[in-house]
């Protein structure tokens, strides 16, 4: 292996022994508590993905607790996911995120002067879901909730680099090759057909920036499996739009020493696909854009980058040239791997998302300000104990729920 420089620790995989590392982890856990974090939307309970995800997490003793933050339209939807995750042997709690409890406590929350209603979306969840785990979990992974490929070894190998207090890892992302686990399709566009050659023109036109370099340390910086520490957690920003992956690396870059930061590998991954979307505004085009206005607010933010017009013109004609060195690239690995790859349509939507560029910029111009959920220190100052009133109305959503199933069956029983 030839190991270069870099500015963050890359953890390969070399076929580690992992009945051994989960012996480390479970003995490390008991000193120092780790929770899963998994937002997830109610439709999700109705595919396969999330059933596998739940039966390996029962498998995973090194994980002392599950946090999952529903989003759920009736109480009949929240009972049967409260009954879907009953199984688990960890204590688990089910945030109701749109339900009345929860959406009351954020009411009050914002007639003490700090608004959370427009905040909606993964972002909320992923927020809701950090806050109450740090009441117990000194560590904590999160990842979605549709995972075709999950294995234990995900939650494990994200965990245990920040429990190794001699690493001194405070965040810890996954990276992983994505290969579709039945149709051999090399997936991942917003990845390979934006973001890559995004950050390679990004580089040519403003020439040497930490922020980029940082960026293109990570192997796939979009991953949504990542694995923080408590105080990481209640100390950062988390981004509401579809740019929430790349926002919260702004954040780990913010507040994180660089030699506290990890990517690992977690092999091949597959999960459910998004699709391109007939405008900016819908599927992947809405994520480049969102990707984009968070990557041009950073340069700003952090690198004291100005940014013009001008430059976004010349961006579109870097990223042009650079999508199509990258697709002839992704062409030939396809094609020598036996991975199915149509060129053309990777031509057509690499032109797509150069035409977000363009609308994401002037978005940029006109409104330069990031939609982020403030940190949980700061929602403490304002409700010292809202983690725990959060918690609470899990707890008594859940009671609730369950005592409807309980009536709804004896209703439905034969006599």
């Amino acid at each position: 292996m030839d190991y270069k420089q870099e500015l963050i620790t890359t953890i390969h995989d070399f076929g580690c022994d992992l009945e051994l590392l989960e012996e480390k982890l479970i003995r490390l856990s008991e000193q120092a508590p780790t929770a899963v974090v998994i937002p997830a939307l109610y439709e999700e309970l109705e595919r396969p993905a999330l059933a596998s995800i739940r039966d390996h997490l029962g498998q995973c003793a090194f994980v002392k607790k599950v946090v999952v933050c529903l989003y759920a339209n009736t109480i009949a939807q929240y009972a049967k996911a409260v009954e879907f995750f009953d199984s688990l042997p960890q204590p688990t709690a089910v945030i109701w995120e749109n339900g009345e409890r929860v959406t009351r406590i954020l009411e009050t929350l914002g007639d003490r002067a700090l608004d959370l209603s427009s905040f909606k979306g993964k972002g909320r969840a992923v927020w809701l879901g950090l806050g109450v785990a740090t009441l117990e979990a000194e560590a904590i992974a999160l990842h979605d909730a549709d995972i075709i490929t999950y294995e234990r070894s995900y939650p494990l190998k994200l965990l245990y680099p920040l429990l190794e207090k001699e690493f001194g890892i405070a965040f810890n992302k996954a990276y992983y090759a994505r290969i579709g686990s039945e149709s051999r399709q090399l997936n991942g566009r917003v990845m390979r057909l934006f973001v890559t050659p995004l950050l390679t023109a990004l580089t040519e036109l403003l020439g040497y920036q930490n922020y980029l370099r940082y960026l293109n340390a990570f192997r796939y910086p979009l991953s949504g499996e990542f694995a923080m520490n408590g105080d990481l957690a209640l100390n950062i920003r988390i981004p509401s739009n579809w740019g929430l992956e790349v926002g919260l690396l702004a954040e780990v870059y913010r507040n994180v020493a660089q030699k506290r930061i990890a990517q690992i590998d977690l092999g091949v991954f597959d999960h459910k696909h998004q699709t391109v979307g007939s405008s900016t505004q819908e599927g992947l085009q809405k994520m480049c854009r969102d990707i984009l206005r968070s990557l041009l607010r950073t340069l700003t933010e952090t690198e004291q980058v100005v940014l013009t017009r001008e430059h976004l013109h010349s961006l579109r004609i870097k990223f042009r040239r650079q999508a199509q060195d990258y697709t002839r690239q992704y062409f030939v690995d396809a094609r020598v791997n036996n991975l199915e790859f149509g060129r053309h349509q990777e031509e057509v939507t690499t032109e797509l998302f150069e035409e977000v560029i363009a609308e994401a910029g002037e978005d940029y111009f006109s409104n330069p300000a990031g939609a982020q959920i403030p940190d949980w220190t700061r929602a403490l100052a304002v409700m010292p104990n809202l983690r725990e009133q959060l918690r609470d109305a899990a707890l008594t959503d859940a009671a609730e729920a369950k005592a409807l199933r309980v009536v709804h069956n004896e209703a439905v029983s034969p006599v």
